[in-house]
């Protein structure tokens, strides 16, 4: 029988509170614990050994992971659960627990994962991403189009015949000025180029029907911020699209390619999308490269 005393100390850390309260809804694994909290594997290893010496949680082997489950009793938990409400994290773990076992579920998402893994792997003529992405943008059918962060706008440039009108934002004007002769040449006149910030995009509240964010949000000083101010400048109903790195450690990208962050966690983008406001926010890694330094593309997108 576990120490009562010793269990109350341990009870006394709020991260190991946490943990229990998680475990207490849904059998874990370290990496899954790691995503939902935000902390380093070691931390939380060794916070799952303590509660473990004492017979708070237990552990078996599925696969390559240590899946943990709560063992504490009724008693140890109620006063767990009392102690939660002196902890403001704990309200962000349980939305993100229900992300996180969204991910889990979805099997429809695993087996499209394994074929879009196919494709591409054998040679057929003029069959390749590129061409299917260009076929998905002709059906789209959106009115008014943010495009944050453009800079040349090339994706603004296609997006432009299926749009009633497009916005192009972008903080360099030798990009705007190369921008808006491009739309000039070609013929655009519904694709206006816009010399701004991200976090404070020139557009009016509540106008634009689609905003995206490819590959900048990482260029963002505060990406909450350029979140939120696309939430403000969505009309109701409005979606998000994100195309960002997932979180990496290849530091010469910051002079290489001037990011300001080195990618972000499923996790980490879902939680600042969700404070922006958005509803139904969905992540996914949708392509990794095959060459060093490995990088992969998160997708996330939500409404408003």
């Amino acid at each position: 029988m576990s120490s009562i005393l010793k269990s109350l100390k341990l009870l006394s850390d709020p991260t190991r509170i946490r943990i229990l309260l998680l475990l207490a809804t849904e059998s874990l694994n370290v990496a899954e614990l790691q995503e939902i909290l935000g902390m380093g594997q070691s931390r939380i290893s060794t916070q799952l050994s303590q509660l473990r010496q004492e017979g708070l949680v237990t552990s078996a082997r599925s696969g390559k992971n240590n899946v943990y489950a709560m063992s504490a009793p009724d008693s140890l938990m109620q006063v767990a659960r009392q102690a939660a409400d002196e902890i403001p994290e704990v309200a962000a773990d349980s939305r993100t627990l229900a992300h996180i076992l969204r991910k889990r579920r979805d099997t429809t998402r695993a087996y499209f994962d394994a074929l879009a893994g196919k494709f591409g792997k054998s040679y057929v003529p003029g069959r390749s991403w590129k061409s299917l992405a260009e076929a998905m943008l002709k059906i789209l059918n959106y009115k008014v189009v943010a495009d944050l962060g453009a800079g040349e706008g090339t994706l603004a440039q296609l997006m432009a015949p299926r749009a009633e009108k497009v916005i192009a934002i972008d903080n360099s004007p030798k990009m705007v000025e190369f921008g808006k002769q491009l739309a000039k040449d070609h013929g655009f006149s519904n694709l206006e180029y816009r010399l701004g910030d991200i976090e404070s995009p020139p557009i009016d509240d509540n106008s634009v029907d689609l905003a995206i964010f490819s590959q900048a949000l990482h260029h963002a000083e505060h990406p909450e911020k350029a979140l939120a101010s696309a939430y403000r400048i969505l009309a109701p109903g409005g979606r998000i699209i994100v195309l960002d790195l997932l979180q990496h450690s290849f530091e010469q990208a910051r002079d290489l390619y001037a990011d300001t962050w080195l990618g972000f966690s499923e996790v980490d983008l879902y939680k600042m999308m969700e404070k922006a406001g958005f509803q139904r926010v969905e992540t996914t890694i949708v392509d990794k490269e095959s060459e060093a330094p490995y990088f992969q593309t998160l997708l996330a997108t939500a409404e408003k």
